[in-house]
């Protein structure tokens, strides 16, 4: 079967067909390290993991690059309210967002480029642009792209360029889709304002031209998938291509792929209006950061996707239906013939899988195939049908499912350092023989939601959901 994916350039659903069959390459709009990111910011960046561990189960290799945007008018603009160097003002929030990537599983990008190491990759690329004729100076010495010199400039976001207004430009790095102007590249210094002395003068990047000068810096002028939200079309990713294909006259990116808004209380969640929810406060409520995964992986990444209690709670539910699946497959041993439709049951539900994966992501019929393959596998348990051999395979199959979910087990990274020193303790007490310790250490362990249980293959845990039933 052949994966499809549907193109935001050009609306079509497309079969995938990598440039390179052995280096498929994605590159994904990372955050700007202002603020604390929210639960919708990682919605985007989950999508772009579901991608990533998708087309890696499917036996493509894969080099991921995610930025990081660690200058910009927003954050200069909170480093002179502070009265600090911009660093200060982005490091803490660049390390939350990394240890969040690492909670909810998404897999490390291959390359996770900072904006103010690639400066010298932007003045490149500005320098093959004014070359070209497709970007010129201004009086103060800032250097903007002419749109009336790119006739392909709309084509993704559907602006029809003709409304421009001729001779006239925008600065900012954030504009709206009738404001079809002339975009900053590079911006001239200003006083109290970072800024690089470089070959174009003293100044600093654009927001648009960061992310076309490191993705092609890592990826080539041509590469396979652009992911981002869709808030990003216009003007951010209308510029990047412009910019770069005027600037290689090369195609940039052949698939273009857009998250939908996360939605709370109806309306999208987002920083200027304080509609936000952040994972750990997400965490601090009792979920896991699996089930928060879940939640914001289990609906089509371009539908929107409502956000709530009773979406947490479902989630939560789910994720935990799979983990005492495990366990029980696990702990499960029966003498008996292997059973003859098993192999027929897994195959049945890979082929259902991978078709709904192959249409463009499509995870909830892939999610319906998971949840059938675990009620039917816990009536084959209940009624001792399966070889001991048989629940190892099955086990082994979930498994292999979850390397693309990421969601169906914890591991002690899940979990805080003083719960990952009590279960060692007790696997010490027990390999020590000492069983009042190792009971005790049980005891205070189900007291912090932790059901610990023994096996042949040594102690399993998992945490039991502790969600405060007024909050249901």
């Amino acid at each position: 079967m052949t994966i499809h994916f549907r193109n935001t350039l050009g609306g079509a659903l497309e079969p995938f067909e990598p440039l390179d069959p052995a280096n498929v390459r994605i590159y994904s709009c990372g955050p700007t390290v202002y603020a604390p990111s929210h639960v919708g910011n990682f919605r985007s960046f989950l999508f772009a993991d579901l991608l990533r561990r998708y087309l890696a189960w499917r036996g493509y290799p894969v080099t991921w690059v995610m930025n990081i945007t660690d200058v910009d008018d927003k954050i200069i603009r909170d480093a002179a309210a502070k009265g600090v160097p911009i660093g200060d003002v982005t490091a803490p929030y660049e390390a939350a967002f990394l240890d969040d990537l690492r909670r909810l599983r998404v897999m490390t990008p291959d390359v996770l480029p900072r904006a103010t190491e690639h400066i010298e990759a932007m003045v490149v690329l500005i320098e093959r642009l004014l070359e070209r004729g497709h970007a010129y100076r201004t009086e103060d010495g800032s250097i903007f792209f002419r749109i009336a010199s790119w006739p392909a400039y709309g084509r993704l976001a559907h602006v029809d360029p003709g409304s421009q207004r001729v001779g006239e430009r925008v600065e900012a790095d954030e504009y709206d889709k009738d404001d079809v102007r002339d975009f900053a590249v590079w911006k001239a210094a200003k006083p109290g304002e970072p800024s690089w002395p470089t070959r174009l003068g003293d100044g600093r990047p654009g927001w648009h031209i960061e992310c076309s000068a490191m993705s092609m810096r890592y990826l080539g002028p041509s590469f396979d998938l652009h992911t981002g939200g869709i808030d990003l079309i216009f003007p951010h990713h209308e510029d990047e291509i412009a910019q770069s294909e005027a600037a290689t006259g090369q195609p940039f990116v052949r698939t273009w792929l857009h998250c939908a808004h996360l939605q709370m209380s109806g309306e999208k969640m987002a920083k200027r209006t304080g509609n936000i929810a952040r994972p750990a406060d997400i965490y601090a409520s009792g979920y896991p950061a699996r089930a928060l995964r879940f939640a914001l992986i289990a609906a089509h990444y371009r539908a929107s996707l409502d956000f709530s209690e009773a979406s947490l709670v479902a989630a939560a539910a789910a994720v935990e239906r799979l983990s005492t699946l495990l366990a029980a497959l696990d702990a499960y041993g029966e003498s008996r013939p292997d059973d003859p439709s098993l192999d027929g049951l897994l195959e049945e539900t890979r082929a259902r899988f991978t078709a709904g994966l192959d249409d463009d992501l499509n995870v909830a019929p892939a999610l319906a195939a998971v949840f059938d393959l675990a009620r039917d596998l816990n009536r084959r348990m209940d009624a001792r049908v399966l070889s001991g051999a048989d629940a190892g395979r099955a086990a082994a199959f979930v498994r292999d499912l979850d390397r693309v979910l990421a969601v169906a087990e914890e591991d002690l990274a899940d979990l805080e350092p003083e719960l990952v020193e009590r279960l060692e303790a007790r696997a010490a007490a027990r390999a020590a023989r000492d069983w009042a310790l190792s009971d005790h250490l049980r005891d205070e362990l189900a007291e912090q939601g932790i059901a610990v249980e023994d096996t042949r293959d040594g102690q399993r845990w998992r945490r039991q959901m502790v969600v405060d039933s007024a909050r249901r």
